[in-house]
């Protein structure tokens, strides 16, 4: 969640922790990782991406040897945002210690409302603090045309993301929030780059193909369902395969749409990734959040929203301070709360969320 952009442009291979974070947890190796980095000293409370990564450096375990790569590359300089969280900080500086490199951060406000010309400006400027170290890192200097090439690609790539995901809009849906988790790949590691472009045109016309023809994503589509908060890597598909049997359809998140940048503009590219990502979902305020969710649900027709209380990821779970309350007594819609873990499967049970899911889509049908 940062300027991908300024890196590319000056020649940098973009490698990011947190999508190999999500790769542990989809390949379910996370569990067992997670204790190397607790003993080593880093919380069990912590974000479960940050403790599995770490745990696989020091296993040297990683689901990257699969496919013939040695496993995650040693960084020349790390370089981080904090509009996601302080955790991210905290867990390239770990990697900066180990390799005796340079981390360079980025500080975003946090529980904005309304993003200011200000709070902009202030982001602008550390963006542009960054150009003259990774400079040095990088032993050239910024090409401002192709800086501007680069969040040209991006700005291309993000909104042909957007199309794929409105294409859930349509009844009945094409797509689920379980497809968007893998295909959001391109959005998150090569933005920048005409391969995301390349293959999101591509899937933009089969989903318009897929509308046309009206061949769902979920076969008989009875409900529609918003699912608020992070994924549960491990359950991905045993998740998907419980709502398709339920003829439930989770047909949007605000996960997925956290990789669409609609300010990003190759005319202005400094203050336009400033304004990009900073005005990301998770570090907005609640009363913002809540006007999101709002018109998302009117926008995919929901029947009901999902909110996932990721227990080491408290940043991105929105529903310990009364938010599904209000939301239900606003828009009369039925909300079910999943006790679970981003990454850490021993904080998941299986078995009653199962229960409570079935019990949740029962509560649809009789609303």
């Amino acid at each position: 969640m940062g300027p991908a952009e300024l890196l590319r442009a000056l020649g940098f291979n973009v490698y990011f922790p947190e999508n190999h974070g999500a790769m542990l947890g989809a390949t379910r190796m996370a569990t067992d990782l997670i204790p190397l980095a607790n003993a080593r000293g880093f919380s069990p409370d912590i974000c479960s991406y940050l403790t599995s990564d770490i745990g696989s450096y020091i296993k040297g375990a990683s689901p990257l040897q699969k496919m013939n790569l040695p496993g995650p590359p040693k960084a020349d300089v790390l370089v981080f945002n904090t509009n996601q969280c302080r955790d991210v900080k905290d867990w390239f500086q770990f990697y900066a210690r180990e390799w005796n490199v340079p981390c360079l951060g980025i500080h975003t406000p946090r529980a904005i409302s309304e993003l200011s010309d200000s709070m902009v400006e202030d982001v602008t400027r550390q963006t542009e603090a960054l150009v003259e170290p990774l400079e040095k890192v990088a032993g050239t200097k910024l090409d401002t045309a192709r800086l501007r090439e680069t969040v040209g690609l991006s700005k291309q790539c993000t909104e042909l993301w957007k199309q794929v995901l409105e294409a859930a809009a349509n009844v009945p849906s094409p797509i689920t929030f379980f497809d968007g988790t893998i295909q959001m790949g391109p959005a998150v590691v090569l933005r920048g780059t005409p391969d995301a472009v390349d293959y999101y045109r591509t899937l933009v016309a089969e989903l318009k193909q897929r509308v046309s023809d009206g061949v769902p994503a979920v076969e008989g589509e009875r409900f529609r369902i918003y699912w608020e908060g992070m994924p549960i890597w491990g359950k991905l598909s045993a998740l998907s395969a419980q709502f398709a049997e339920l003829k439930a359809c989770v047909v949007a998140s605000t996960y997925c749409n956290s990789w669409v940048f609609e300010a990003l503009d190759p005319a202005d590219p400094f203050r336009s990734m400033a304004r990009a990502y900073s005005s990301i979902f998770i570090c907005r305020s609640d009363d913002y959040k809540e006007k999101y969710i709002e018109q998302m649900a009117a926008r995919y027709k929901v029947n009901g929203i999902l909110y996932h209380d990721s227990k080491t990821c408290p940043n991105n779970s929105n529903c310990r301070y009364e938010m599904p309350q209000r939301l239900q007594k606003k828009l009369g819609k039925p909300f079910l709360i999943v006790n679970g873990d981003l990454n850490d499967l021993r904080l998941y049970s299986e078995e009653q969320t199962r229960t409570n899911i079935e019990a949740f889509v029962e509560q649809l049908a009789e609303a």
